[in-house]
């Protein structure tokens, strides 16, 4: 029904939640080949949606630059009519774009999940449902269109990012460990000591080579120097403002430990191993799904509490309760199952547990 169609899908940002969608997108495109995508995203995450090969068009909201960017939007779209809008995001920023778009469908979350009166945008919704993890709720507009669900996160590289991928390969000495020690939320961030106490574990006893990624924004930058100076061993700085570099490097890594960001939610959908370090959000609800669940040191939940169902909001305080012993237990265990993170094959890695199994609790502070 939907081949020949032409469907515009808003989600602005950000790099977690893309990859989240990455999935149905590739529903969509596989139950109807003839169906055109075009994505509305915002500068940085785009150059990971528009990169999807399922979409057709990546079209850019530059928020920064306020109501000129919507005013500019309306513009390039004037006389532009799809078949259907898929509004995955429930709030105000994005409610605004699918105002904007011209289209008889337009298909969002239930009133109990949009948020800021995104549901009065919307003229067909998902019925509602308990909490899930974020993937499988987006996954449930494909269950509303009559697709599949496919459980692919399509994250290509260019031929010229695959030379520079191997041209950095050869300057390491020893597999790589990557290290994201910076995040938006300043209370989603591990104590930086603890960082350099595992990377010079991560040098010592397990022989990898320790470098640290992410963006080159002036706080994580601030950790990052912190850390280099309380660890012992050396540790290599290659953060950029460069959201391609980092999907390559990240690609490129043997292991990724990494807290709830979205360098972690790209480490995982490339089959990188990925130790995902989690206090104040619900790795039940916003953690890797159906990869490296098993990888994740869980701070969010107290001690026997139930991952499921997924809690809502978060909970301050908790990222010092993770000890450096519990992600040296995740990282041993990650090479225990994954031969990339030993050091052996770069293919990318399905873990073998079930989405949502219980992670690696913390224990102590230490």
């Amino acid at each position: 029904m939907l081949d020949g169609q032409r469907a515009a899908v808003v989600l602005l940002s950000a790099i977690g939640d893309i990859v989240h969608a990455l999935p149905l997108v590739s529903s969509l495109k596989a139950a109807a080949p003839g169906l055109t995508i075009e994505w509305i995203a915002q500068p940085v995450p785009g150059e990971i949606a528009g990169r999807h090969p399922g979409v057709d068009r990546l079209w850019t909201l530059e928020r920064i630059r306020g109501w000129r960017a919507y005013r500019e939007l309306a513009r390039d779209l004037r006389g532009r009519r799809f078949d259907l809008v898929v509004d995955l995001q429930v709030y105000a920023k994005a409610s605004l774009v699918t105002a904007i778009l011209d289209s008889p469908r337009k298909i969002g979350f239930d009133r109990g999940r949009a948020r800021e009166f995104n549901w009065l945008f919307t003229n067909e919704r998902v019925p509602g449902g308990p909490l899930r993890q974020a993937c499988e709720q987006y996954l449930e507009f494909a269950d509303h269109l009559g697709a599949v669900r496919r459980y692919e996160w399509p994250l290509p590289l260019s031929v010229d990012e695959r030379a520079a991928q191997a041209a950095f390969a050869s300057t390491l000495r020893a597999p790589m460990a990557a290290l994201v020690v910076g995040t938006s939320r300043p209370s989603k961030e591990w104590p930086a000591e603890r960082w350099a106490r595992l990377a010079e574990s991560l040098t010592g006893d397990f022989g990898y080579e320790v470098c640290v990624v992410g963006s080159d924004h002036p706080a994580e930058r601030e950790r990052a120097l912190a850390i280099a100076r309380l660890a012992r061993v050396p540790i290599r700085d290659e953060r950029r403002n460069d959201i391609r570099r980092l999907l390559w490097l990240l690609d490129g890594s043997a292991l990724v430990v990494c807290p709830d960001t979205g360098p972690y939610h790209l480490a995982v959908a490339l089959g990188v191993p990925s130790v995902g370090l989690y206090g104040l959000t619900d790795p039940a609800r916003v953690g890797p799904g159906r990869r490296f669940s098993e990888l994740v040191v869980d701070a969010f939940h107290d001690p026997g509490e139930a991952w499921h169902p997924p809690r809502p909001g978060y909970r301050q305080d908790r990222m010092a309760r993770i000890p450096v012993s519990r992600v040296i237990e995740a990282v041993a265990l990650a090479r225990s199952r994954y031969a990339r993170a030993a050091g052996g094959s770069s293919a990318p890695e399905s873990s073998s547990a079930p989405g949502g199994s219980p992670a690696i609790p913390p224990s102590g502070s230490g």
